[in-house]
C-alpha cells in the first residue's frame, strides 16, 4: 500500500522481505526503542465516543438456543408422556436414582458441577465482552459514522512505511491493541540511526492511521544473521 502522492513503484521493495534462515548464529549488535512514540492524549471527539465493535456470536448463541430447544423438547415430551399414564424415559429414571443416591461431596457431582459454572462464566463473559479484538476503532468525527481498522490491515500499512526506511532489509510488525511491535533487519547504515528514522517514519504512520486509541510503538533493530 501506499500514499496516493507516492509513486507506484516505490512498493517493488517489497520481495526483498525474507526471513532470516532458521540454525544460524545472531549478531549481538542491536538497537531497541521501547515506546519511543508516546501517543497524544484522546481528545473529545466531535462525532462521539468510539467504543470498541461489538460481535454479534451468532455460533455460540445458535448453538446454545440448540442445545436448550433440545433439551427443554426432551423434557416436556417425557413429562407429557408420565401424565398420559406411559413410564418415565429411561434417561431420567436412572438420573434420578442417581441424583438420590450419590452424595454432593461425589466426584461426579463436583465434576458436573464445575462444568456446569465454567459453562455459565463462558456465557457471561461473551454477554459482557464486545469482542471482535481484531477489529480497531478509529475516531469519530462525524455524528452517525463509524470506521474500524482490521489489525492485519494496520500493520501492512506501517510494513510498508518501515521498509522504505535507508538501510531496512526486513522488517516484521505485530499490531496489538496497545502496542506495535516492529523488528526490523538492517544491512547498512548505524542501528541507532536506522531505529531513529523507524521511531519517526511510524510514529507518523500510526498517528494517520487515525484510531481512536493510537498505540505506543516498540522498535528493536540488529543486524542479519551470519551464515556458517
Amino acid at each position: 500500500m501506499t500514499e496516493p502522492h507516492e509513486p507506484q513503484h516505490r512498493t517493488q521493495r517489497l520481495p526483498t522481505t525474507r526471513p532470516v534462515e532458521q540454525g544460524t548464529a545472531l549478531e549481538l549488535d542491536q538497537s531497541a526503542s521501547s515506546a519511543a512514540y508516546d501517543p497524544a492524549p484522546a481528545q473529545q471527539e466531535s462525532g462521539g465516543r468510539a467504543g470498541r465493535f461489538w460481535s454479534a456470536r451468532r455460533i455460540p448463541a445458535a448453538i446454545l438456543a440448540l442445545v436448550i430447544l433440545g433439551g427443554t423438547g426432551l423434557l416436556l415430551y417425557d413429562v407429557a408422556a408420565v401424565r398420559a399414564g406411559h413410564p418415565a424415559m429411561r434417561w431420567r429414571r436412572t438420573l434420578a436414582d442417581e441424583l438420590a443416591v450419590r452424595p454432593l461431596d461425589d466426584v461426579w457431582v463436583l465434576a458436573g458441577a464445575a462444568a456446569a459454572v465454567a459453562i455459565g462464566l463462558w456465557l457471561l463473559v461473551l454477554a459482557v465482552t464486545p469482542g471482535l479484538r481484531g477489529l480497531l476503532p478509529m475516531r469519530r468525527d462525524r455524528p452517525g459514522v463509524r470506521a474500524g481498522l482490521d489489525r492485519p490491515a494496520a500493520a501492512l500499512v506501517l510494513r510498508d512505511r518501515a521498509i522504505e526506511v535507508s538501510g531496512v532489509r526486513s522488517v516484521r510488525v505485530r499490531m496489538g491493541r496497545g502496542k506495535v511491535g516492529v523488528r526490523a533487519v538492517s544491512h547498512f547504515r548505524e542501528l541507532d540511526d536506522v531505529r531513529a528514522d523507524l521511531d519517526t517514519v511510524l510514529g507518523t504512520g500510526i498517528k494517520d492511521l487515525g484510531l481512536a486509541r493510537p498505540p505506543s510503538l516498540s522498535v528493536h533493530v540488529r543486524r542479519p544473521a551470519k551464515k556458517g
